[in-house]
C-alpha cells in the first residue's frame, strides 16, 4: 500500500510538472530577432508560412489591446520574410497579429510565388481590404491598426483613403514610408529578395516585371492621385518612422508628411548610432518601440537607442 501511495505520488508530481511546464511554455515569450533577414530562413524552412506570433485566427483581442494589428509588407517581401521582428514582438505584447502576402504571383512555383508586392498597388490594396474584413470577422473587433513597411505604407494609405479603410482603421504606422514616391530603385530590392531565396540571376530574367515599382516613382500617376487633396484620411492617426540612411526612399524626407493627424519620426533624432537603412529599419527595436507607442499612446515606454547597422552596404 505504501509503495502504491509512493508510486501514485510520483505520478501526480510528474503530471503536475508536465502541466506546469505546458503552461509555462505557452506563456513563454517568442524570440524577437533584431535582424531583418531573420525572416528569410523562416521562409526557407517553412515555405508559404507565417511569421511566429501571427495569423492565429482564433485569437481574440483583449480589453488592453482591442484592435488586431495587420502587418503589410514591402516590395519583394511577404507575410513571413518581412515580419520576423514585428510579429513576435507584438504577440508578446498581447496583440492579435495578422499579416498577408499581397501582389504576388501564386501561379508561379515557390520561391517565385513568395515574392510579394509586385502587382499594381490599387489591386494589392483591394487584397488588403478583403484581408482586413476577414480579420474583423474572425476576431469580432470593430477596427484594426495597420503597420506597413515600404510599399506597404502607401498600400495602407490608398486603402484608407479610397477603399473605405478609414471606417475600419484607427492607426496607420508607416516604417520607411514614401508619401511623395521615391527616386530610388525598388526593382533592385526585388532582385535582392529573389537572390536571398535562391533564385539565380538567369532565372530572374523570366520573372514578371514589378508593376508596383512603376507606381512608386516620384511624380507617377499613382502618387499624384494619392497626394491630391492630401494623403491622409480623416479619423485615422498616422505615424511615419523614417531613416536618414534610406537608400531606396530618396530623399528620405519623402516619407515625412505633415498633418494634424500625423506624427513624423526620424530614428536618428537623438540616436545617431542607429544607422538603419531601408531594410534594417524594419527590425530596429528603436523603430519598433516608436510603433508600439503609436499603437498604445496611453502607455508610453522608453525608446531604446541601440547600434543598428544597415543591411545593404
Amino acid at each position: 500500500m505504501q509503495r502504491n501511495r509512493l508510486f501514485g505520488g510520483v505520478v501526480l508530481a510528474a503530471l503536475m510538472l508536465v502541466g506546469f511546464t505546458s503552461v509555462a511554455s505557452a506563456q513563454a515569450p517568442l524570440p524577437v530577432p533584431n535582424a531583418f533577414l531573420a525572416g528569410v530562413p523562416q521562409e526557407l524552412g517553412n515555405p508559404g508560412g507565417s511569421a511566429p506570433g501571427s495569423n492565429d485566427f482564433s485569437c481574440k483581442p483583449t480589453a488592453e489591446h482591442p484592435n488586431p494589428v495587420v502587418l503589410v509588407h514591402g516590395t519583394g517581401g511577404n507575410r513571413q520574410t518581412n515580419w520576423a521582428t514585428y510579429a513576435p514582438l507584438l504577440a508578446n505584447e498581447g496583440y492579435c497579429v495578422f499579416a498577408l502576402t499581397y501582389g504576388n504571383f501564386p501561379e508561379q512555383p515557390w520561391p517565385l510565388s513568395a515574392i510579394g508586392g509586385m502587382q499594381e498597388i490599387p489591386s494589392s490594396a483591394a487584397q488588403l481590404s478583403n484581408f482586413v474584413d476577414q480579420v474583423l470577422d474572425a476576431t469580432g473587433a470593430t477596427s484594426v491598426d495597420l503597420i506597413g513597411h515600404s510599399q506597404g505604407t502607401i498600400i495602407n494609405g490608398y486603402y484608407a483613403k479610397f477603399l473605405g479603410g478609414a471606417d475600419k482603421v484607427d492607426n496607420i504606422v508607416s516604417v520607411a514610408s514614401l508619401w511623395k514616391g521615391t527616386l530610388g530603385n525598388e526593382q533592385a530590392s526585388v532582385g535582392r529578395s529573389l537572390r536571398e531565396l535562391g533564385v539565380s540571376e538567369a532565372a530572374q530574367a523570366g520573372f514578371p516585371i514589378c508593376k508596383a515599382c512603376l507606381n512608386m516613382g516620384a511624380g507617377s500617376e499613382f502618387i499624384e492621385n494619392l497626394r491630391a487633396g492630401g494623403v491622409y484620411a480623416p479619423g485615422v492617426h498616422y505615424t511615419n518612422i523614417t531613416t536618414r540612411h534610406d537608400e531606396l526612399v530618396l530623399p528620405y524626407t519623402n516619407g515625412l508628411e505633415p498633418g494634424p493627424n500625423a506624427t513624423n519620426i526620424v530614428v536618428q533624432d537623438g540616436c545617431e548610432q542607429d544607422i538603419s537603412d531601408h531594410l534594417a529599419i524594419a527590425a530596429s527595436l528603436r523603430a519598433a518601440t516608436f510603433a508600439l507607442n503609436a499603437l498604445d499612446p496611453a502607455h508610453q515606454r522608453p525608446v531604446p537607442c541601440n547600434s543598428v547597422l544597415p543591411v545593404v552596404g
